[in-house]
């Protein structure tokens, strides 16, 4: 039996109050995101790249033999079994991880196919199974996109419709909070050392509410907040939460990583329940979206001024974003593919592979 991680005993070793002096580490996550059944036999390939761990999502099989993905189905109705999951579990075990250590479950908020005030269990247990899949195959933690892909379950107006009823910010928020307290017991019930991966913390209401002068019931994302108070109201003392702050996603000035953590670590504490936990529990991470606004400029692996970041802007921003985080920075992309069935990379120039390498080396303090 472990008793802290060994991922845990870095991140409890600084304070959200400096960035410290611990490793630094890249963390993939992009549409090439692996499955079990690939890491499996793709490992020592994967190991090749610039990264120290992934995003992966589980595959399970239906009743008629076809494939389902758990990410897209955990937070809806379907309460899944352990046996359904259990292949991603032998997946995970047989994988022989050497470099490749900080990997993450990903866990969505889809189909959001139910308002906050029905049966919650589902998707309680769903959260349980998901605990159980990362501790028993190694990896550190899950990934928690809080992103709004089918339905906008932090956006009050829309969920006070969806009860059916009259419902007051304070009785939806009071539920919120129920459920994030539900959902927190549920992971650490299974996995009390776990590492929860946010794509945003309360740094996204926090935002869309002008720095705490808009109320939340009127932000897009603003249920995050008293569901983030659930969470943290019962984590344990082993338990680590991680703001991605996906909000960094196109920073080409590194001047303004300093800032951004300046906003999660005092900035958010206006909408923050329990300041004082929050200091204890949330570290800092960034994400840099690598082939951003691709849609409109294209993605050129050979002139790279058409991109948004040119290698060597790139290079300097994830270093001064590891500087400033508490351990880690993710890197996404739609685009390039640093992995692939085929074998090798696909559209991912060397010099954006000698950025990341170089860039990880400084913020470590490596020649």
């Amino acid at each position: 039996m472990r008793t802290v991680s060994i991922a845990i005993a870095i991140l409890a070793a600084v304070s959200t109050s400096a960035p410290g002096a611990i490793e630094k580490k890249l963390i993939e996550f992009g549409w090439d995101e692996p499955g079990t059944e690939f890491m499996r036999e793709h490992i020592e390939e994967m190991e090749t790249s610039p990264f120290d761990g992934c995003v992966f999502h589980l595959d399970y099989k239906t009743a008629d033999g076809a494939t389902g993905n758990f990410l897209w189905e955990c937070w809806g109705k379907k309460a899944f079994s352990y046996e359904e999951l259990k292949p991603a579990v032998d997946d995970l075990k047989a994988t022989k991880f050497r470099r490749l250590t900080e990997n993450f479950l990903r866990f969505n908020t889809t189909p959001a196919d139910r308002n906050w005030f029905e049966d919650f269990s589902p998707i309680v247990n769903n959260a349980k199974l998901a605990a159980r899949v990362a501790r028993e195959g190694g990896v550190k933690g899950i990934l928690f996109d809080i992103e709004q892909y089918n339905s906008p379950l932090w956006q009050f107006s829309w969920c006070q419709k969806k009860a059916g009823r009259e419902v007051t910010w304070e009785e939806m928020a009071k539920r919120v909070t129920e459920c994030g307290e539900q959902f927190v017991q549920a992971l650490q019930a299974e996995y009390p050392d776990i590492v929860v991966f946010l794509t945003f913390g309360y740094s996204l209401p926090w935002a869309e509410s002008g720095g705490g002068e808009r109320p939340l019931k009127d932000c897009p994302y603003g249920l995050l907040a008293p569901f983030l108070d659930g969470m943290l109201a019962k984590a344990g003392p082993q338990i680590a939460f991680v703001d991605g702050y996906e909000l960094s996603y196109t920073y080409t000035d590194p001047a303004r990583f300093a800032q951004a953590r300046e906003t999660m670590v005092k900035g958010v504490l206006s909408i923050v329940a329990d300041a004082e936990k929050y200091q204890k529990t949330f570290r800092v991470s960034f994400g840099i979206w690598m082939d951003a606004d691709w849609r409109n400029r294209g993605w050129s692996t050979d002139d790279f001024s058409k991109n948004v970041w040119p290698p060597e802007v790139l290079e300097k921003c994830i270093a001064e974003a590891l500087r400033q985080s508490d351990g880690y920075v993710w890197i996404y992309g739609e685009t390039p593919r640093w992995w692939t069935p085929e074998g090798g990379s696909a559209k991912v120039p060397e010099a954006y592979r000698n950025a990341l390498i170089r860039a990880k080396r400084a913020a470590n303090g490596a020649p």
